[in-house]
């Protein structure tokens, strides 16, 4: 089963974008509550302190059959947190965040960092527009398909060494450190319609941008 997560930030799909299965746990994060409406979507679980999501729909999707878990305002966690770990412990092998970029500066920091929370060891990839970003750590590996030209940035998470082998894209890297802090990694591109990331060690975070995407973004604002 995965889990498509809607936050409260910008949101870049249309609902043709979006694949859900029937057996998909659908959750909205307190204002993402505004995409699933939009969108035509009635969630599984609403979660969080609901101060963005008006009464009437609280009620509406109450009456539907939505699990509506409230949290206090004064919380320690955002309202994305409580619904990835929420997704997690219902047994989610694959989460996808839509609207998680976008607004305020540090909800978006925040949210890109979530990928790193130790508590959350299913993949997690965050999406917007043609642009995913998911985070690898020590021993893991990644497929990315794309088209060549795609952009692929490959970002260390943590200060120490982070030993990275990649395949398939234009700047090769073998067993080799991007420090932390650094911009090495940034700008990429896909070689082929495959690239595959390695990490030995550290924590690391992949961009990838798809092109072909981003240029129909462009041509619709156009």
């Amino acid at each position: 089963m995965k889990s498509i997560i809607f936050a409260n930030g910008e949101f870049c799909q249309t609902v043709t974008e979006i694949n859900i299965a029937d057996d998909d746990l659908v959750i909205a994060a307190d204002g993402g509550s505004g995409h699933c409406q939009t969108l035509g979507i009635i969630p599984d679980v609403l979660v969080g302190d609901l101060d963005s999501t008006s009464k009437d729909l609280i009620q509406e999707w109450e009456n539907a059959g939505v699990l509506v878990i409230r949290h206090p305002a004064q919380k320690d966690q955002t309202d994305l947190e409580l619904a990835l770990l929420h997704a997690q412990a219902e047994g989610a092998a694959e989460i996808i965040v839509y609207g998680a970029v976008g607004g305020r500066l540090d909800m978006t920091f925040g949210n890109l960092l979530l990928l790193a929370h130790p508590e959350l060891i299913c993949p997690i990839r965050l999406i917007c527009s043609g642009e995913e970003v998911q985070v690898l750590r020590p021993g893991e590996s990644l497929v990315l398909e794309g088209e060549p030209g795609d952009i692929v940035s490959l970002l260390s998470l943590q200060p120490g060494e982070s030993r990275i082998t990649t395949k398939g894209l234009e700047y090769p890297l073998n067993n080799e450190d991007l420090g932390f802090g650094f911009t090495r990694g940034i700008s990429n591109q896909m070689a082929a319609n495959k690239a595959v990331i390695q990490l030995e060690s550290g924590l690391l975070a992949v961009i990838h941008t798809r092109n072909n995407q981003m240029e129909g973004r462009k041509d619709e604002e156009v």
